[in-house]
């Protein structure tokens, strides 16, 4: 007789094991060694999309020029949109290399890939220096950003689960948005500072070039951090035959579809939050722009203060219902805190947007932990990145560019809610469906 996952695994499924059950024990240096690397590699990934987003009220005439600046800011938000579009293809093919060929020469290529595309944009020539050859290279830059960053986030989070022990895969699995979460902070910090030193002029012609080219050094701090990882592969079992995305295509489509569908609860609140709020505050509602900046980076630098907190908490009273507390927060909150921001004062903004932010805390790390659980061994880092990506172009990447185009188009500042909405409804769907499909495995692995 069998009960809850075994009555649902499909076929060729037997004998698969939960992430982190394979076997070999770590000892906490190594596993928190695991953590920090995995964690800090993701910073350099959303410091420059979160860069991105800020700056994009900034450089979208530099790139789009044009008489109307609504129409040039969502040309800029187009880029960023298109820039996740391609991360499901450097999901697959960096899934493809951490699965058959092993987990770290996948994240040491990715963390490369992004630095370096990231620092790119700081020396790219405007419009008004190369003409139509600026947003075209612009967007190449961002394809490339997309394709590496497809194959990050979601490695980090499997091979933190890997090597996490039972009992604290959430406290551990807190380290991969804690990274995400540092990474908008250092990018609203970065453009505060920059912003708050230089006049408006040079800002808006050459300074916004300098938190893009901060990235670099970033970028070496995380590299020698992934190289001073343990032997992360040696604990799995790489797949040795196939191609991992067929198989994880045939055989778990389940795991695929429930994993998507929380990633859209979990990007389509996120973003709104990490990404849009900065651009919402500055463009719709006319606040000065480095108080802004330095509110993003402090309400995310809160976020990610509480993440250990709501980790240990999950471990305790179970990821399940602390991924419902995040998500029913974010559908809870959001419309009063978007009441708040428009009153006209900054203090009651930053209320409203810390609000928002907190539940962040609980529904990422609750993701974060979820997600791996859902494949075996041999198709983890592709099933894990695959649907954090599609995650991510359905509802992550996209999120600025609708949330400033509801606004556009219905002329309520409060539109941008109904997205919110809509994106948490799914995720909390997705965590009904999943509670039942994992309830046996997590029994048996002594964690909920």
């Amino acid at each position: 007789m069998t009960t809850g996952n075994e009555a649902a695994a499909p076929a060729g499924s037997e004998g698969r094991r939960p992430a982190g059950d394979s076997g070999t024990v770590r000892t906490p240096a190594q596993v928190r060694r695991v953590a920090l690397a995995g964690g800090i590699g993701t910073l350099i990934e959303y410091y420059d999309y979160a860069l991105y987003g800020y700056v994009s009220t900034i450089i979208a005439p530099l790139f789009f020029p044009g008489s109307d600046p609504v129409a040039s800011l969502l040309a800029v938000l187009a880029v960023f949109a298109l820039s996740y579009v391609v991360r499901p293809l450097g999901g697959i093919f960096f899934g493809w290399v951490g699965d058959r060929y092993g987990r770290r020469q996948a994240l040491m290529v990715t963390v490369i890939g992004i630095g370096v595309a990231n620092t790119a944009i700081g020396v790219l020539p405007t419009y008004a220096v190369a003409g139509v050859l600026a947003p075209v290279l612009l967007v190449l830059v961002r394809v490339a950003q997309g394709f590496f960053a497809g194959g990050e986030v979601g490695g980090a989070a499997t091979v933190i689960a890997e090597a996490a022990p039972r009992g604290k895969r959430a406290r551990y699995g807190a380290f991969t948005p804690m990274g995400t979460n540092g990474g908008f902070a250092i990018a609203s910090a970065a453009i505060g500072i920059v912003s708050g030193v230089l006049a408006t002029q040079q800002l808006n012609t050459w300074g916004w070039r300098i938190p893009f080219l901060i990235g670099l050094p970033l970028t070496v701090v995380c590299y020698f951090a992934r190289r001073m990882l343990p032997d992360i592969d040696q604990k799995v079992s790489l797949g040795k035959h196939g191609f991992p995305l067929v198989t994880a295509l045939k055989s778990y489509p389940g795991s695929l579809l429930q994993a998507t569908a929380l990633g859209v609860g979990v990007q389509g609140a996120a973003y709104i939050g990490s990404t849009f709020i900065s651009i919402y505050l500055v463009s719709n509602l006319h606040y000065p722009k480095s108080p802004v900046y330095w509110i993003t980076a402090g309400v995310t630098l809160f976020a990610v203060a509480l993440m250990p907190f709501t980790g240990r908490l999950a471990d305790r009273i179970g990821t399940f219902k602390v991924a419902t507390i995040g998500l029913a927060g974010y559908a809870i909150v959001t419309y009063p805190a978007f009441l708040l921001m428009d009153i006209g004062n900054l203090g009651l903004a930053a209320l409203g947007y810390v609000a928002i932010m907190v539940n962040m805390a609980f529904l990422q790390v609750a993701s974060f932990t979820l997600t791996p659980r859902l494949f075996p061994d041999e198709v983890r880092y592709t099933g894990t990145a695959l649907a954090t990506n599609i995650s991510v172009v359905i509802a992550g990447g996209t999120a600025p560019y609708v949330a400033t185009w509801l606004v556009q188009q219905t002329h309520d500042l409060r539109s941008p809610y109904y997205f919110v909405a809509t994106t948490c409804l799914i995720g909390l769907i997705a965590i009904a469906t999943m509670r039942k499909r994992l309830a046996s495995d997590f029994a048996a692995a002594g964690a909920r």
